[in-house]
């Protein structure tokens, strides 16, 4: 059930240099709300009373997160030959009809192998109004699974988009790379990010934000700006040199409602430095690696991690590319957060060097701040995370 609960992090909303002793900023204080951006926690709330978002069962504040919606399977999975779009004029239906091979039931819970695709219709479905439109990302423990989920939509020739005034169903696509895993009805694998207009982001604004809540710990002006903020991998690692796991081949399945439950020894190889602080990535293997940088987004500001950027080499880096407002901010008991990097090479095997640009952050801002931040008051489970692997494995 939807409840009113507010949850914040202390922000200090005066200029930098000006105390606030306010752990709630009063209306007055709060930066002024914009007419385009992102969609805060509070906003997503309302277009569920006004029925914008609508949904099979009760959306609980627990799908709420600051800046994004957290999307639940329905009780059916279809496994299909292949992925697809629907294009434009037809349903996700039409195209299941014609490429289906048989329908799971997922309200007592069932196993998705790997190596297979499935597509399961969401209980959530939408009827934007205005300017509104959505995106879609795997969430956080999605992405640390290799599990590949891309959201679908009626007539949609792109993934993981939703076009301004769309009325419809949503589904997801799911296609476990790794690891074979247990879902059931109500299981959230994916998120969405709900945006009225287009407002325009550019490096130069990058820059601003930095100056005045610093992005990243590199030393002043040495951050790179160009197309996003750069990130870095972290092969250095720590006193004993390790900087990453590599999953294991043949494991056994991972129940998604299962946490801190695993033996991360059964899934996962720990990955060590070589003496000249290089990794060789594998074609194939999937890695689990940090940010050299820690990383911090503003209290009205969202971030996303591009996924792929063929400049940066041969691999796909960040599977779960949102960050949320809070991550790694210091009024949220985040200092000193990394970003973790799922990591897979294509065709060739890669060399990677400590230090070498991976990934870039893009930082949108928000049409107001969200009532509640990313951070330990919302149980949310990568704040101040250092090397982290998905939350269903005991820490390492």
């Amino acid at each position: 059930m939807l409840r009113a609960d507010v949850f914040c992090c202390h922000w200090d909303s005066r200029p930098l240099g000006e105390e606030n002793s306010n752990l709630f900023p009063s209306d007055a204080e709060a930066p002024p709300a914009h007419s385009t951006g992102i969609l805060p926690a509070q906003d997503i709330r309302a277009m569920v009373r006004t029925h914008e978002i609508q949904a099979a069962a009760d959306i609980g504040e627990e799908q709420i997160q600051p800046a994004s919606l957290d999307l639940r399977l329905g009780g059916v999975a279809y496994r299909v030959r292949a992925s697809f779009l629907p294009g434009a004029g037809a349903t996700v239906m039409d195209r299941i009809g014609e490429f289906e091979m048989h329908r799971m039931d997922l309200n007592e819970g069932a196993v998705l192998e790997r190596g297979c695709v499935y597509i399961a219709p969401l209980m959530e479905a939408l009827s934007l109004r205005g300017r509104l439109s959505a995106t879609a990302n795997p969430k956080s423990s999605t992405g640390r699974l290799d599990i590949f989920t891309r959201l679908i939509a009626d007539g949609s020739t792109v993934f993981d988009q939703v076009p301004t005034g769309y009325k419809g169903p949503l589904y997801v696509e799911i296609a476990p790379r790794t690891f074979s895993v247990v879902v059931r009805k109500g299981t959230r694998l994916n998120q969405l990010r709900l945006q009225r207009g287009n407002p325009p982001t550019s490096d130069q604004a990058i820059r601003r934000l930095h100056r005045a809540t610093p992005l990243v710990d590199t030393e002043p002006g040495k951050e790179v700006i160009d197309r996003g903020l750069a990130v870095t991998v972290d092969l250095k690692g720590d006193r004993d040199g390790l900087v990453g796991f590599r999953a294991r081949h043949h494991a056994d399945l991972i129940d998604l409602a299962k946490v801190d439950h695993y033996d991360w020894h059964d899934f996962w190889e720990p990955i060590h430095t070589e003496s000249r602080g290089t990794v060789i990535l594998n074609p194939g293997d999937f890695y689990i690696l940090a940010s050299k940088e820690a990383v911090t987004v503003p209290p009205d500001h969202a971030a996303e991690m591009r996924a792929y950027d063929t400049q940066v080499g041969e691999f796909r880096v960040h599977y779960a590319g949102f960050f949320d407002p809070g991550f790694g901010y210091d009024g949220c008991e985040g200092k000193g957060s990394r970003a973790v990097l799922e990591i897979r090479s294509f065709e060739v095997p890669f060399v990677l060097r400590d230090g070498q640009l991976v990934g870039r952050l893009v930082y949108e801002r928000l049409t107001a701040v969200p009532d509640k931040l990313y951070g330990p008051d919302i149980g949310s489970s990568y704040q101040r995370q250092g090397l982290r692997l998905a939350k269903q494995f005991k820490r390492p």
